[in-house]
C-alpha cells in the first residue's frame, strides 16, 4: 500500500488484526514513523472472524471512501487511484475490481479453488464502497465468522438497498495462493454451513448468483455406503455388492473429476484419493449442521 501512486496525504491505511497478534503488532510498530499516509493498527480484543475485523476497520475510518483488500493480496500501484477516481461521492455506490490469481497450467485442487476468485462478482479482496453505502447496507454480518460468504452477503445487502455495484477492471489486485497443508480440503468443508445462512437471508439472490445445487453426487456416495453397511449387517451379499460397487465407483469418479485438470504429482494424487473418500461425508455433515443451526431447509 505504501507504493500506491496516490497522494499519501489523502488516504490512511488501517490494519485490523482478528484478535491480538504479537507478530502483526511488531510489523505495525515498524511503520510508526510514517506521517503520510497515516498507518493505524487496530487489533480486535478477541478473535471474531473477518467480518467483524472489517466492520471494526471501516467504522473507525475517517474517510468517506473505504477500500478493502486482504493481507495476502498485492494491489497494483494504481489500484487506489482507479477506485477513488471512479467513485462519485454524491451517490451511494460500491466498486469491485479485477482479481488475478497466478496459477500454473495444472494447479493443485486448492489452487484451482482459489482461482475461482477471479470470476467472483464481488469480493472484499478488491472492492471499495462509500461509507454511506456501507451504513445503508449495515456492513458485514458478523455471524459469518469464517472467511466464507461474508462478502456475498454484503453484496446482496447492497443490491437489496439499491446501491449500484460497478465493475472497474483497471483496479487490479493480485491474489497469490497461500501455502496449504496436505489434506486442506477436508478442513475447508466446514465453510459449507455458511451457505445455509446466506441462503436463509437471501434465497432468491442465492439461487440466482450462487446457484449451488444439491450435492447429488455426495448423497449418492453416502447412500451407497449405507447400503453396503446394511447389507453387511443383514448378511445380504447382493446388497453388499451393490452398495460397495456404487460407493467405490462414484468415489473414483469424484477422484477423476478432481484430478482431470489438476496436478498429477504423487503427493497430490494421494491427497485427492484420500480426501475424496472423506469429503462427501464431511461436506454433507456441515451442510446439515448449517441447516439446523440457522433453521432453514437447505439440503
Amino acid at each position: 500500500m505504501l507504493l500506491q501512486k496516490f497522494d499519501k496525504r489523502q488516504f490512511e491505511i488501517i490494519v485490523v488484526s482478528d484478535g491480538p497478534d504479537e507478530q502483526t503488532q511488531q510489523i505495525a510498530d515498524t511503520w510508526a514513523g510514517y506521517q503520510h499516509p497515516v498507518i493505524r493498527y487496530m487489533p480486535l480484543p478477541e478473535k471474531k472472524g473477518p467480518a467483524a475485523a472489517r466492520n471494526y476497520g471501516w467504522l473507525n475510518a475517517r474517510a468517506p471512501i473505504i477500500a478493502f483488500t486482504d493481507d495476502d493480496c498485492l494491489p497494483d500501484t494504481y489500484w487506489l487511484h482507479e477506485m477513488v477516481t471512479n467513485i462519485n461521492l454524491q451517490e451511494d455506490v460500491a466498486l469491485t475490481g479485477k482479481v488475478i490469481v497466478p496459477i500454473g497450467k495444472r494447479p493443485t485442487d486448492f489452487e484451482l479453488n482459489t482461482a475461482g476468485l477471479q470470476t467472483a462478482d464481488f469480493i472484499t479482496a478488491n472492492c471499495a464502497c462509500t461509507k454511506n453505502a456501507l451504513i445503508k447496507a449495515g456492513g458485514f454480518d458478523e455471524q459469518f465468522s469464517m472467511a466464507w460468504r461474508e462478502d456475498s452477503d454484503l453484496e446482496f445487502k447492497l443490491i437489496n438497498n439499491n446501491v449500484p455495484i460497478k465493475r472497474i477492471n483497471s483496479a487490479v489486485v493480485v491474489h497469490p495462493v497461500r501455502s496449504s497443508p496436505w489434506g486442506v480440503s477436508i478442513k475447508e468443508q466446514k465453510k459449507t454451513m455458511y451457505n445455509a445462512l446466506l441462503y436463509k437471508k437471501h434465497p432468491a439472490l442465492y439461487r440466482k448468483k450462487i446457484s449451488q445445487k444439491t450435492p447429488v453426487l455426495y448423497y449418492c456416495i453416502i447412500a451407497s455406503f449405507i447400503m453396503m453397511l446394511l447389507g453387511l449387517i443383514s448378511r445380504q451379499p447382493s446388497m453388499v455388492l451393490t452398495g460397495t460397487s456404487g460407493w467405490l465407483g462414484l468415489t473414483f469418479y469424484f477422484i477423476f473429476k478432481r484430478l482431470y485438470t489438476t496436478k498429477l504429482s504423487v503427493s497430490h494424487i494421494g491427497e485427492m484419493v484420500v480426501t475424496s473418500f472423506i469429503i462427501p461425508f464431511i461436506s454433507v455433515f456441515w451442510q446439515w449442521y448449517g441447516a439446523l443451526k440457522y433453521r432453514v431447509l437447505f439440503i
